[in-house]
Order: C-alpha cells, then structure tokens, then sequence
C-alpha cells in the first residue's frame, strides 16, 4: 500500500493521528499507546519524567502546551476569563510513525461547507482603545512591546485532513501540523520554531516584523522595508534580546550567538523578518527548565514577557486556549522540538477559533496593526470559502 492510500485509510478509520512537518515531507504519528491531558497539577511531573527505551522513532511524547498552562507554570495567573473547557495541554504516546512527502493529497467526498461569517471579538474601534491604552503602558515604562490578540470565531464543521492538505499546497511552512482526535481538530501553518534541542545544543528562531505580500513587494523590497522601518527594526532587535536572554538563562557563558540575522522568510500572503540563534546548554539542565526559560514565546507576547504576560492577561477576557502555546515533541532520550502555536484553526464543540496577534511598540499604528491581524488570519479564513 502506497504512503498516500496510507493516510487516507488512518484517516477514514477514525482514528486519532497526527502530521508534524519535517525536514523532507512530513510524519505521521498514530495508534497512541497513551494520551496524557495536562493540567497544572501534573504538568510538572510529566516534564520530569525520565525513559529507559531510548533507541525507536516513537519513542517519544508528542502534543501541545496551551497558553495558560505555560502561565501556570512559570507562576503567572490568569484571572477569570471566558473558557470553553478546552484541555490545558495534550501529549501523545505513538507506536507507528510513518514518514510522508511534502505532496499531500486527500479528496474530502463530504464537500463540509460553512455559509454563517466568522465574528471578530475585538472590532477596529476596541482594538484602537486597547491599542490606545497599551500605548501609555509603554511611555510609563511598563512595558516596550506588547501583543494585542484577535480572535476569529464561527460555527462549522471541517474535515482537518482537507483543510490542511489544501493549506499545506498554499502556504507550507516549516512548523506546520495538525492534530485529528475525536473530539477537537488543530490545523496550523506555524512558521516559527521556538526551540529545538540536540544534546546540548540548542535553537531558537523568533519571527518578528511581517509586511503584506504584494505584486509591488518581492523578497529583495521586503529586505530593504524592515531594514529601512525603525518600528519594525526596533520591534525585531528587542524581541530577539529577549529570546537571546531566555536562552543564556539555561546555557554555558558566551555560548549564545546570533547565527543568521535578519533574514526574510516568505509565505503564501506575507514576509516574516527572522534571526536564528544558538547555544549550548549548561550541564546539568533539565527539560523542564528549559521549558520554563522559553514558554511562553516572546516574539508572541512582548517585552519584558513576566510584566508584559501580567497586563495582557489583564485585557484579555477569553482564554487564548492553544494559541501562542506550543506544539512539539519530547523524545526519551531528552531531545526536543517545539513551535509557537500561531497561524492555527481550533476546532472544537464544532466551533472554529483563528487567534492572531501584532505588536505594539512606541512608534506603532492601530490602524497599520489591526489591519495585520487580518493578513496573517487570512490564508486560514480562506479554508472555509
């Protein structure tokens, strides 16, 4: 049976699976053997864990941490807010991994099609007020960079794999994946790596700065636009010293170094300004330290994160769920990868969520980032025409 008849015989199977993008195409995880549902009760014990099968290619745990059960764990809390029950975090024990080409192929016969609009939680005149209010928080020197999450929301119900095949064709993206369960579906086109660890060695690649794709707008413009805009020069530089920060936390002195800076990464409706740096890890260093030092991802939530984490989750009247949480494995012999959940579908209860989110610094504009959100929702909005 070819890898592709492979997929669509899991998928109409029913049973639960996931796809995570990998170096050559993407990998398939499924027959989980164990389902752990986080809470921040055990999340503690479970990043503690230690293995003695090191050696098979599933040999490892893999799955999401949400927003607020990263807040949980760094000892930031959360205050009441709008929460559909949506578990905390979910990990995932495989015993098949099949590896597939970045060609996806899958005919939906169901033809789902949702006809209602998405509603938007935060209009264009809120988001000037919170916009507004956020920007005196930086002139008292609260914070300097701060993220103002949109949420798109309607009533539908999707086929994952369709949707992700078709977003995978127009809009691949290195930390894509999606999730197939029975009771809630993730599909996402993340194209940020919070982490990744070998050993002792690690990475991290924050994004921060995007401008729309356009006929007038090539690669080389896109270059010359972040290098010529100081907001989105200033944006950029401190978000990448506060991921440099994270990780000298957790590595040797010196080790930290910025390995490509300021580069552009382009996707299917806009161009990401990206830094990629690396270190190498103190002896002795623990998983879960390292999880602590990196999540939340910064390049998400502002700067300084602990002050600025405090005054979003002020604002913020729903639970982000998965969004800005995020998504990897842990494998038993220690190594790690994980992404930032962003550019992400939650389907659950057969309600969608698209959550997206754009900086304000000291020199922004509401208008210029509320318009953004919409850029960076729009290639997911898409699915559903």
């Amino acid at each position: 049976m070819s890898k592709q008849n492979q997929l669509t015989e899991i998928n109409d199977s029913g049973k639960s699976y996931i796809i995570y993008k990998s170096e050559k195409g993407f990998d398939l995880f499924t027959n989980f053997s164990k389902k752990i549902i986080l809470n921040s009760k055990n999340v503690s014990s479970f990043l503690s864990r230690r293995y003695k099968n090191k050696s098979k290619n599933t040999d490892l745990f893999i799955g999401f941490f949400g927003y607020e059960l990263l807040n949980n764990l760094i000892s930031i809390k959360i205050p009441k807010q709008k929460n559909i029950n949506f578990p905390k975090g979910i990990f995932y024990k495989p015993e098949t991994k099949i590896s597939l080409s970045n060609n996806l192929n899958y005919k939906n016969n169901n033809n789902i099609k949702s006809k209602n609009d998405f509603n938007i939680n935060i209009n264009r005149k809120l988001y000037t007020k919170i916009f507004d209010k956020f920007k005196k928080k930086i002139k008292f020197g609260q914070t300097y960079q701060i993220k103002i999450c949109t949420k798109y929301k309607k009533k539908s119900k999707i086929d994952p794999l369709d949707f992700f095949c078709r977003l995978s064709k127009s809009n691949l993206a290195p930390e894509a994946f999606m999730i197939k369960d029975n009771d809630y579906s993730i599909i996402s086109c993340s194209p940020e790596n919070l982490l990744t660890k070998h050993g002792s060695l690690i990475s991290t690649k924050p994004i921060a700065g995007t401008v729309k794709k356009n006929q007038s707008m090539n690669k080389t413009k896109a270059l010359n636009y972040f290098k010529k805009n100081i907001k989105e020069t200033k944006e950029h530089n401190m978000i990448v010293d506060m991921e440099r920060n994270d990780l000298s936390r957790i590595c040797k002195v010196g080790s930290v170094k910025l390995s490509r800076t300021k580069v552009v990464e382009e996707y299917k409706d806009l161009f990401h300004y990206v830094t990629l740096i690396k270190g190498r890890l103190k002896k002795n260093v623990k998983n879960i330290d390292i999880i602590k030092a990196m999540m939340p991802g910064g390049s998400v939530i502002g700067c300084p994160k602990i002050s600025t984490l405090n005054l979003l989750n002020k604002q913020e009247k729903e639970n982000r769920n998965i969004y800005t949480g995020s998504f990897g494995y842990i494998k038993f012999n220690g190594d790690m990868r994980f992404n930032i959940i962003i550019r992400s579908i939650l389907n659950f209860k057969n309600v969608s969520e698209i959550s997206v989110a754009s900086g304000v610094v000291v020199d922004s504009n509401a208008q210029h980032e509320f318009n953004e959100n919409y850029i960076k929702a729009k290639a997911l909005i898409d699915l559903f025409k």
